[in-house]
């Protein structure tokens, strides 16, 4: 399947771009300094040069707290460009797939939330999220994956910030312990996506990976495994005031998901083996 990956420099672009060409895929990723999505006279020279038949959007504006205070380029990047890139989409009669997020519910529920869920976005990042879906979802034969709590190889990310953390010889580490969610690897996610567009979904999808965890949980985890001697100390999201507020709890529903590729949603304890693994060869090497 002929793609072209926007954001495609990113964490989830880069794994997309892998898994692709893995598949015998071409595949051609562009980062925002060559394509920008806010530009829609740039991505018609893209789609129109490639002609891909899946154009894939892990364009964003992902920084939360800053998009408190930059609240129109949050909207102009994660909101209003979709719409550019929907078009440029048309353009070649490729098919759309928009990447969002667990943002765009406000973390009250006790349960996790489905697709038909209410949605209630907390924070700037989410709100501008949620209106690049519903532009996205103007798009006939759209599909808009909402995913959560990403890390893996290629970008920032949780995972390494606890790693750096780690390296620094800290005796303790406190880490949040009231919002929970589920961890999800980039190159789990980068399969999932494609095997959903391959099987023609539409519409709305939730895909994380299992089971569900604190950010307290996920982060003893990490150091279970690499500094088993280290303290991790559980604390409240109060002792750490950040300009957006988060959803204290934001797990995604997968059974729509599971259905559609016929399998289970993967271990994020095995994506996390398999980081730690390519982390240790990029080291060696």
């Amino acid at each position: 399947m002929r793609s072209l990956i926007l954001g495609g420099e990113g964490m989830l672009g880069r794994a997309l771009v892998e898994e692709a060409r893995r598949r015998g895929f071409a595949a051609l990723a562009l980062s925002r300094s060559v394509a920008d999505i806010t530009d829609p006279d740039c991505l018609s020279h893209w789609v129109e040069s490639w002609r891909p038949a899946l154009v894939v959007n892990c364009a964003a504006y992902t920084q939360v707290d800053a998009c408190e205070e930059k609240r129109d380029h949050a909207f102009a990047v994660n909101g209003a460009a979709v719409a550019h890139v929907a078009a440029a989409a048309r353009r070649v009669d490729a098919r759309l797939l928009q990447v969002s997020t667990d943002y765009v519910f406000d973390g009250t529920a006790s349960e996790p939330y489905t697709e038909e869920a209410a949605t209630a976005p907390i924070s700037v990042y989410g709100e501008s999220k949620l209106a690049g879906e519903a532009l996205a979802l103007a798009y006939e034969g759209a599909l808009v994956v909402r995913a959560s709590w990403l890390f893996g190889p290629g970008g920032p990310n949780f995972a390494a910030t606890i790693l750096r953390l780690i390296d620094r010889g800290d005796a303790q580490l406190r880490v949040v312990d009231d919002q929970v969610g589920s961890p999800t690897y980039t190159p789990f996610l980068a399969a999932a996506l494609l095997d959903l567009a391959a099987v023609g979904a539409t519409g709305l999808v939730h895909y994380r990976n299992r089971e569900p965890v604190s950010w307290h949980g996920f982060a003893s985890e990490i150091a279970r495994r690499v500094a088993p001697q280290l303290e991790v100390a559980p604390v409240a999201t109060s002792e750490f005031p950040r300009p957006a507020p988060r959803p204290a709890f934001s797990v995604l529903d997968v059974g729509r998901c599971e259905r559609l590729l016929g399998r289970p949603v993967a271990r994020w304890r095995d994506g996390l083996d398999d980081y730690l693994t390519r982390l240790d060869r990029s080291t060696d090497g």
